[in-house]
């Protein structure tokens, strides 16, 4: 009953957030180094408490992968004042919800309560910070939950390793190239000083983000933060990665078999720049152009029109350090691999060398417009912006200001910045295939 009660003040709070056009904040740190940003909305009785930590697979040492991953797990086993295997009760038994997340660049903490339980949510973020439990029993408990994990979601899944036979490919030097699962081998042969010397370096209060979002009472919630957090101490400087890749000159030709497979697939990847440059913005556009829904280009001619693909996407991957635009496409009857390549190119060619008409402007306008709206729609969605523009753009203030980056790209801008990434010499190619003789 509680969470059904809970569910329904989401929808609620998502109703009304979607009106709005301006997220308020307050942001400031605490002596030692913790980022704290409020935001306040009293539209439901909600409450989101959520941390990012700016840690991800990429931070790993490359004989140790999967770190980051295993620790979204880890850190949920118990810590000195919440016993083992007791935080989802408390957390349910009080009406709530919580989850993590880990990408190759930061690992995410929240939890959603009934506004009246803000203080359990902010003491149990403080719990995992500065008292976390890391002991064997919880390392070898969560290697096995980690291990079925990638079992059901990537050695067993049909293209499951997809994104590391692009990843490996791609990346030689920068520490993109390792799948953000990491390697189970790697995880088996770490000690338990190397995962507590890694809980040291990285989950401390100067290398992450507190946001408490929601009907919050703001004076209230500043005490608690202080009292919870003030005294965490400060940690060493966090030195994020500077590895660089040095530029694809000539297309790079791979094959990767796949026994959960029965049709091939065709994957075109592009390494493009960090999400914190403008070309990133217009490489969305681009990937929205190509393959957002059945009216999109690829999709109208591969699948529509031609029929030579099962499926087609586009997808532009911002990540801090790199982007990744990838195209891909699962033949339909028997149509060669060659000829989905020569298909996708044309209509890359055609974006490089001619406008998209005022209509399709148009039409692209609207559709990051209903996104933004979307994202924002909800306290958690809210929340979760917060801290990734603080994180890594370092101007929180960017959730009111990036709809209007996308608004003042131009087609001129989308042309041209087709034609500076999305070239054969630049790319991988990669079929990606059904195992031999299987």
């Amino acid at each position: 009953m509680k969470k059904t009660f809970l569910s329904t003040l989401l929808v609620c709070a998502g109703f009304f957030g979607s009106q709005a056009q301006q997220v308020d904040f307050e942001e400031y740190d605490l002596p030692n180094g913790l980022h704290v940003i409020l935001h306040e909305d009293k539209t439901a009785p909600v409450v989101i408490t959520s941390v990012m930590y700016h840690v991800g697979a990429k931070n790993e040492n490359p004989e140790r992968t999967g770190f980051a991953h295993f620790f979204e797990h880890l850190l949920f086993e118990g810590t000195k004042n919440i016993e083992r295997g007791k935080w989802f009760e408390i957390v349910s038994s009080q009406g709530g919800s919580n989850n993590a997340n880990t990408t190759d660049d930061r690992t995410y903490y929240y939890e959603v309560f009934p506004s009246n339980n803000v203080e359990l949510g902010l003491w149990m973020e403080s719990e995992r910070m500065y008292h976390p439990i890391i002991n064997q029993i919880g390392v070898d408990t969560q290697n096995e939950v980690v291990k079925e994990e990638k079992r059901l979601r990537v050695d067993n899944q049909p293209y499951g390793n997809l994104l590391k036979a692009v990843k490996e490919k791609l990346f030689t030097n920068h520490p993109y190239r390792w799948a953000t699962i990491g390697s189970m081998e790697h995880l088996d042969a770490a000690t338990l000083q190397e995962f507590q010397d890694f809980n040291k370096k990285y989950y401390v209060p100067n290398n992450a983000a507190l946001v408490v979002a929601g009907d919050i009472d703001k004076p209230k919630v500043k005490k608690m933060i202080e009292d919870y957090f003030g005294g965490i101490p400060k940690g060493a400087e966090v030195v994020q990665v500077d590895a660089k890749e040095q530029p694809i000159t000539k297309q790079i030709d791979a094959k990767y078999y796949d026994p959960n497979i029965q049709l091939p697939m065709i994957v075109h990847a592009y390494r493009t720049p960090s999400m914190l440059e403008h070309d990133a913005y217009v490489l969305d556009m681009i990937s929205t152009i190509l393959s957002d829904g059945k009216s999109s280009r690829l999709y109208k001619k591969l699948v529509d029109d031609k029929k030579m693909a099962l499926q087609v996407a586009a997808i532009n991957l911002s990540q801090e350090d790199y982007g990744s635009y990838v195209t891909l496409a699962i033949p339909l009857n028997n149509t060669p691999l060659e000829d989905i390549t020569r298909e996708i190119d044309e209509e890359i060619v055609k974006l490089q060398t001619e406008l998209i008409s005022e209509r399709e402007f148009e039409k692209l306008q609207n559709i990051y417009k209903n996104q933004f709206v979307t994202r924002n729609a909800t306290v958690a969605g809210i929340a979760n912006s917060l801290a990734n523009y603080y994180t890594f753009y370092g101007d929180t203030d960017l959730i009111n200001k990036e709809l209007d980056i996308y608004k003042n790209i131009t087609r001129e801008e989308i042309r041209e910045v087709a034609k500076k990434y999305l070239n054969p010499n630049q790319r991988l190619r990669l079929e990606y295939l059904p195992e031999k003789n299987q």
